[in-house]
Order: C-alpha cells, then sequence, then structure tokens
C-alpha cells in the first residue's frame, strides 16, 4: 500500500495529491488545473509525483475563501501575482460592485417576499407593495384595488 503521507525535504509533512484533494473535499483534477493556471505550485518528489505541504495548505484555503466570495480564478491568480495596493483595488472595486448590485437585488427580492409572506389580502396582486413595486416595473400608475 502506497503511503501519502512523508517528509518533504526539510522534514515537514507532505501529502500526496490525492490525500490533499480529500483534505479539502476537491477531486484531484481540480488541483491539477489550478496548477495548470499558476495557482498552485506543489514540490515533487524523486518520481515527479506532486506534494503538498503548509504553504499549499494556506495556499488552497485562500483559493476556496477567494471563491466563496464570488471570485474567479482568473481574478485570484491576478490577486496573487499583485502586492501593490492600487492594484489590489483595481482588481477587488469592480468585484465589489458586483456584490453590491447582487446583495441590492437580493434584497429587493427579500422584501417582495416577505411582503406577499405578510400581505392580508386573499389576492396577493391587491397589496400594495406589490402594485409599487409593478408601478416602477411599467413607469406607470396602478390603480388601487378595494377588496
Amino acid at each position: 500500500m502506497k503511503s501519502t503521507e512523508d517528509g518533504g525535504a526539510d522534514g515537514a509533512e507532505t501529502l500526496g495529491i490525492g490525500a490533499f484533494a480529500a483534505r479539502f473535499g476537491l477531486a484531484t483534477h481540480v488541483l491539477r488545473h489550478w496548477e495548470a493556471m499558476g495557482l498552485l505550485h506543489p514540490a515533487r518528489d524523486a518520481a515527479g509525483r506532486r506534494r503538498y505541504g503548509a504553504e499549499d495548505l494556506t495556499r488552497v484555503a485562500t483559493i476556496l475563501v477567494m471563491k466563496e466570495a464570488g471570485l474567479g480564478l482568473d481574478t485570484i491568480r491576478s490577486l496573487s501575482a499583485t502586492t501593490g495596493r492600487a492594484t489590489r483595488h483595481a482588481i477587488l472595486r469592480p468585484a465589489a460592485d458586483e456584490l453590491k448590485a447582487r446583495i441590492a437585488a437580493a434584497q429587493a427580492s427579500l422584501e417582495l417576499i416577505e411582503g406577499g409572506l405578510n400581505c392580508e389580502h386573499e389576492d396577493v396582486t391587491r397589496c400594495p407593495g406589490y402594485r409599487r413595486l409593478i408601478a416602477e416595473r411599467t413607469g406607470s400608475v396602478v390603480r388601487q384595488q378595494s377588496r
């Protein structure tokens, strides 16, 4: 049986690609893809097999956190190659603006849904909040209907 853990060149523990991928719940092809994109640079053993150490753990955790924040791999790669604050801001500003727009849209959706939940009318289309939303979308005034 092959060992997935051994010591690296400096004696630190390293993991093979399978054990390393499993640690994060990733498929091995994901790590290979990230390596091909220049996001990961694992060491190699004498047989040429990838060996992942502590720096790689931090790097993958960073990639995953950035992906969870909505950043794409190209953006993550650009950020990893950047050390300047101005460049970092130029990379992150569009992502922040896009996220703010998505949050605003989600907030508007939540308000519509909560309005429907709190509406006392039998027909939700008679609720003032719903009618206001339709008026905004159509650019007109929608007449209030009585119950």
